[in-house]
């Protein structure tokens, strides 16, 4: 009859462990270093990345967190006990580079590894971002990503309006808002930000009282101005990624050349009439906004909402669109639009998806990073 020591035997038969020291002297490896000790245990501390899924979440919540069974996976515990079993699971599951730390987090302080303690979320915090905490993909770990982040949206407009008020419910840290326009009661139809109380004030005040009423943490920056040459560079140098609510050619091509130059992606958002788009420029990773537009059109082929309206629901969707693919990116999960458009047409309530590659004679992002592609538009759906 099997006991617990015949048990974890078994386990140790089936896995490989490796010390500390194996561990540190192929540095080469780029291990996910998965930690399956209690929440309560990750809080006094850990390996700097590490990601964190208590075992007994290991089969129910594995393959949402490492999808790539090929990844090679470092399992440690307190002492290396659960970490053998929970890798003798995983390689149950089909991942096939999986070691378990001898000696576990214990070990690894003992013998000089770099660890830390990692922030915690406060009471307040908890309840606000329960929801958020309950999905594997995200959990405590993304949630402070979310909180250290820094985006920058251009426009409090149409567009502007519901990725503000989601990226600030979704705990984004720093939000910065540039606008330079006021608020007017025709803007009130699809500007869900503002309110009628609002009109005549600036736009970036409402936006950050708004805000700040959602929730009182998120650190909003304003900008009150016209972004131009001469203050781009200084403005976006702070933030880890811009969403792009702008509706003139000039001003994206100005944004896109100053985010290209800083390496920072751009969640780009348009519409006219019923339609609309999303897709992220973050080159070397995928095309830029001259690669998907060399040149701007004439202006009678590309009428401003002022000039052709606007169904007032279809920015709130396309924003929403922008929020979203602004939290995947800081959390590094799914499958962005980075090299993709996803366009949709709100009379036949449909979407469609082309992919867009760069162009290799762009005179933008090919000349800056020196990674040329060929160039194709394909559409896929």
């Amino acid at each position: 009859m099997s006991n617990f020591r015949n048990l974890l035997a078994n386990a140790k038969t089936q896995i490989n462990e490796l010390e500390v020291a194996e561990v540190q002297a192929h540095s080469d490896v780029d291990w996910v270093f998965l930690d399956v000790r209690e929440p309560e245990e990750f809080a006094q501390g850990t390996i700097p990345g590490s990601v964190l899924l208590p075992r007994g979440n290991l089969e129910l919540q594995v393959e949402s967190m490492i999808p790539d069974k090929q990844t090679p996976v470092l399992v440690y515990c307190a002492a290396g006990v659960r970490s053998a079993f929970a890798a003798a699971t995983l390689g149950q599951l089909g991942y096939t580079q999986v070691a378990s730390l001898m000696g576990g987090f214990e070990a690894w302080k003992e013998q000089g590894g770099v660890w830390s303690v990692p922030s915690r979320l406060g009471d307040d915090q908890r309840r606000r971002y329960h929801r958020h905490l309950l999905l594997p993909e995200v959990g405590e770990e993304g949630q402070r990503r979310l909180l250290n982040s820094k985006v920058l949206l251009l426009g409090a407009g149409g567009l502007g309006s519901p990725a503000a008020l989601y990226l600030a419910a979704a705990g984004i840290g720093s939000l910065g808002i540039l606008d330079m326009d006021e608020v007017d009661l025709s803007n009130l139809q699809r500007q869900i930000i503002h309110s009628t109380d609002a009109v005549g004030q600036r736009k970036v005040d409402s936006a950050k009282s708004a805000i700040n009423a959602l929730n009182p943490e998120v650190d909003v920056l304003t900008y009150d101005c016209r972004l131009d040459e001469t203050n781009v560079a200084t403005i976006i140098a702070d933030f880890d990624l811009i969403v792009d609510g702008t509706d003139n050619f000039n001003t994206r091509y100005l944004i896109n050349d100053a985010a290209t130059a800083a390496r920072i992606p751009v969640v780009h958002g348009s519409i006219y009439r019923f339609e609309g788009l999303v897709t992220i420029f973050d080159p070397p990773k995928g095309p830029c906004y001259r690669c998907f537009l060399p040149a701007p059109p004439p202006p009678e082929l590309a009428p401003s909402c002022a000039q052709a309206g606007v169904l007032g629901v279809l920015p709130g969707i396309i924003g929403s669109l922008q929020a979203m693919e602004a939290i995947k990116l800081i959390l590094g999960i799914g499958e962005t639009l980075v090299g993709r458009i996803l366009t949709y047409d709100a009379l036949s309530e449909s979407f469609s998806t082309y992919n867009l590659e760069r162009n290799p004679g762009c005179e933008t992002c090919s000349v800056q990073t020196h990674d040329l592609v060929d160039h194709t538009h394909t559409r896929t759906a």
